[in-house]
């Protein structure tokens, strides 16, 4: 009989998880009725009244000499307690998320910087001191070119970069050396081709972007073992004449102009700091 007990109380469905005793210790006593439990708690009360208020719930229960189970009452502390537990929990979590909530909230960036930064595939640069920021693509690394202020290059293919340069000058637009394709000409063959390459201006403009005049512009230099394919952005402000260039490989150029036509728009001129 008491195999036939046991077999059945291993093989009967788990307590749950908030229960304090382990499964054998359920299998050994049987669930207490209310009646009972009624009764134990009504004794336990009995015996505080009458002195034991101090004594610890393991004192209360060697005062029934064996007539209700332990388990009987840590039946009824146990329900109390899970339910206490479970508030308690929810209330953390609640609190919790909350907290998490407010500190995503607080370090949120501004809204233009978040913008830049959320483009995907490219990385923000923010130069405070010259005041100047553009976008290159995520995977460029930096790199150091004398006589140039910023430079971004892939390490596969050396040809696709983004430099920029400032030299000071006494203008106050970009408009008073010209018009955008004498401009463009000039700093092409002068400064952005070797002396032995051939250049090709493809197209040169004008854009308004805040208020501010920049002229943007395509060629290509072709050297005696490869041509790379450009485009450039130039502008003043600051008492500085600002230039942008990103460029590749021709015989890249169709996988990669959307990714430096990107990094071109995106160079934009601010008030120095």
């Amino acid at each position: 009989m008491m195999a036939a007990l046991s077999t059945s109380a291993t093989t009967s469905t788990p307590a749950p998880a908030s229960s304090a005793f382990p499964l054998a210790a359920a299998a050994r006593f049987p669930r207490a009725s209310s009646s009972t439990r009624a009764l134990a708690l009504a004794e336990r009360r009995r015996l505080s009244e009458a002195g034991g208020g101090g004594r610890s719930v393991a004192a209360g229960r060697r005062s029934f000499h064996g007539l209700v189970p332990a388990h009987v009452l840590s039946a009824g502390d146990d329900a109390e307690g899970a339910s206490i537990n479970r508030e308690v929990e929810e209330s953390s979590r609640r609190r919790m998320l909350l907290a998490v909530g407010a500190a995503v909230f607080l370090s949120w960036p501004n809204p233009a910087a978040y913008a830049a930064e959320a483009k995907k595939g490219f990385l923000p640069v923010t130069d405070k001191k010259d005041g100047y920021s553009f976008l290159y693509p995520f995977g460029w690394q930096e790199v150091v070119v004398q006589g140039q202020d910023k430079v971004y290059k892939d390490v596969i293919e050396p040809l696709e970069s983004v430099s920029v340069n400032t030299i000071p000058t006494n203008k106050q637009d970009i408009r008073e050396l010209g018009p955008p394709d004498q401009v463009a000409e000039a700093l092409i063959r002068k400064v952005l081709a070797a002396p032995t390459q051939k250049t090709k201006l493809i197209e040169a403009k004008e854009n308004d972007v805040d208020g501010r005049t920049y002229y943007t512009f395509e060629f290509t230099a072709q050297a005696p073992n490869f041509t790379r394919h450009a485009l450039g952005a130039i502008a003043i402000a600051n008492g500085k004449f600002y230039t942008l260039t990103t460029g590749a490989n021709e015989r890249r150029w169709e996988k990669i102009k959307d990714r430096l036509h990107t990094v071109v728009d995106s160079f934009k001129i601010e008030a120095r700091i």
